[in-house]
């Protein structure tokens, strides 16, 4: 450790459970986060701080000035430049901390990608807002020994547990069926700053334990900040003939035999990305600006086909916003894109 590192982080070094060689073993660890919006860019900035060597961010998504009340790292000017969530927080966090490495990753986690952006990894913190991702990342997790972190909130309650493979409870066994497809999300119920805030807190705390060698307790954490309710009860014991962490384990998502759905979380917007090959945003912006305005920058471009709006990334994928229908959604794309 340097003396200007050991400097930095010397109230961190002198709270006896961390220590010198927690604060090394935190420099030399890699995390992942998936999802960077309220509870990733918390989850990242406070890593970043505790002198986390290495982030890998992954968001599939554009920050928008609805975003800034609560996704600590973005600014005015973020949204204004319809900057990438991921690209916008690794400039973020090369503010915070200079000398924690930012590997960003502008896509749509999946089974076809998840191996090659998450193998490095120590462990994965979840920033994401479905099940069908929080599903993948459990059977990544299980079938590769990482640990993660999982949680969620919305209204002013939010929930996270820590998960430890051959260790604690995996996510199915504490959600052995999949949740219903009406709960309220951040879009239809809102959301309050405070308790994103407080969940990617605690989430970061357990990592920070983790990484430097210590173990966190497996419990599960549910707070409304609303009403001040503070609810923690151990985890279940692991399910003995669970689907995913049982003696037979069968990882559906992982093989891509399930998906997440292309109809975005309570977006009134739907992702589409069937193309094999990558766009030239260039070519694509010459073309499209005939036809209805056009905002380009080298991580995305936005159309504004009245009533709807087309944000297209370098790989193919875009986000259809003014519809859920996956037909009209579709039939945009290959209108404007091509197939």
């Amino acid at each position: 450790m340097t003396p200007e590192a050991r400097e930095r982080y010397s109230r961190q070094i002198i709270f006896a459970p961390i220590g010198e060689s927690g604060q090394e073993l935190l420099l030399q660890s890699k995390v992942a986060i998936v999802g960077c919006g309220a509870l990733g860019t918390f989850q990242a900035a406070a890593l970043a701080r505790a002198g986390v060597g290495t982030l890998i961010i992954v968001d599939r998504d554009y920050v928008e000035p609805s975003n800034l009340h609560r996704q600590w790292l973005f600014e005015e000017q973020d949204a204004r430049e319809n900057m990438p969530k991921a690209a916008a927080a690794a400039r973020g966090i090369a503010r915070i901390n200079s000398s924690t490495d930012v590997i960003p990753h502008i896509t749509d986690l999946n089974s076809a990608n998840i191996e090659e952006i998450l193998s490095e990894s120590d462990l994965i913190l979840d920033g994401t807002d479905n099940f069908e991702t929080r599903f993948l990342l459990n059977e990544f997790a299980l079938s590769t020994d990482k640990p993660w972190i999982y949680g969620a909130a919305v209204g002013s309650y939010g929930i996270t547990m820590p998960i430890l493979p051959g260790i604690s409870s995996c996510l199915q066994c504490v959600y052995p069926e999949f949740p219903k497809t009406d709960q309220p999300t951040c879009e239809t119920a809102g959301v309050l700053g405070s308790v994103t805030a407080t969940i990617a807190a605690i989430q970061s705390a357990d990592a920070v334990k983790l990484l430097s060698g210590n173990q966190p307790r497996l419990r599960i954490t549910t707070i409304d900040v609303w009403s001040g309710t503070v609810r923690q009860i151990d985890q279940p014991p692991r399910n003995p003939t669970c689907p995913a962490c049982g003696p037979n384990p069968n990882f559906p998502y992982l093989k891509g035999e399930k998906r997440a759905p292309i109809s975005l979380c309570g977006r009134n917007a739907v992702q589409i990305h069937e193309r094999s090959k990558p766009i030239k945003l260039i070519e694509l912006k010459s073309r499209l600006e005939k036809l209805a305005p056009v905002r380009a920058n080298e991580f995305a471009l936005r159309f504004f086909p009245s009533p709807y709006e087309l944000t297209i990334f370098p790989d193919g994928r875009a986000i259809i916003k003014g519809t859920i229908d996956v037909g009209i959604a579709r039939s945009l794309y290959a209108k404007y894109i091509g197939s």
